[in-house]
């Protein structure tokens, strides 16, 4: 398969998507974040000194999502219609399960504006609580679900881990 975002020497090279027709796309992504017990109650109890963890991750996933092409080198610039970040809280597995929505009418895929919003809510939800418990880890960072596009359809084997 040759390398899509690499010119003829090598070089790299934002893909040309002009001729591609647009149809809808959406893609889901997720990430956990891991916690002590303690800092996972203090987020379900809104307890922590910075303020609403999970409002401020969803508005920072959303932010994110929309930045993606800022972020990531050789993205294109995205005119979003939907972007959706939410949250469940996992007290037996100390976590935070995190999922995003991106939706658009456009010619190239959502996955990369999703992995991003899943992204950075958690990277929110460990600097807002990094004071309580500096050991958090975010793990499985991925894309869940895809479709629209010439490659179709896409279900990860095992939504959540």
């Amino acid at each position: 398969m040759a390398l899509t975002h690499c010119d003829s020497t090598g070089k790299a090279s934002m893909v040309d998507v002009s001729d591609k027709s647009s149809t809808q796309r959406e893609a889901r992504a997720q990430a956990y974040v891991n916690m002590s017990a303690d800092t996972l109650l203090a987020v379900t109890d809104n307890r922590m000194k910075k303020g609403d963890v999970l409002a401020t991750a969803r508005i920072a996933g959303i932010q994110a999502a929309k930045k993606c092409s800022d972020l990531i080198p050789l993205c294109h610039p995205l005119a979003l219609s939907k972007v959706d970040v939410n949250f469940e809280l996992q007290s037996e597995q100390q976590r935070i399960y995190v999922e995003s929505y991106c939706k658009l009418v456009g010619q190239t895929g959502v996955e990369m504006e999703a992995l991003t919003a899943a992204s950075v809510a958690a990277l929110t939800i460990v600097d807002m609580c990094k004071a309580m418990d500096m050991a958090m880890v975010v793990t499985d960072v991925c894309v869940l679900e895809k479709s629209g596009g010439r490659r179709g359809h896409y279900t990860r084997a095992s939504e959540k881990t």
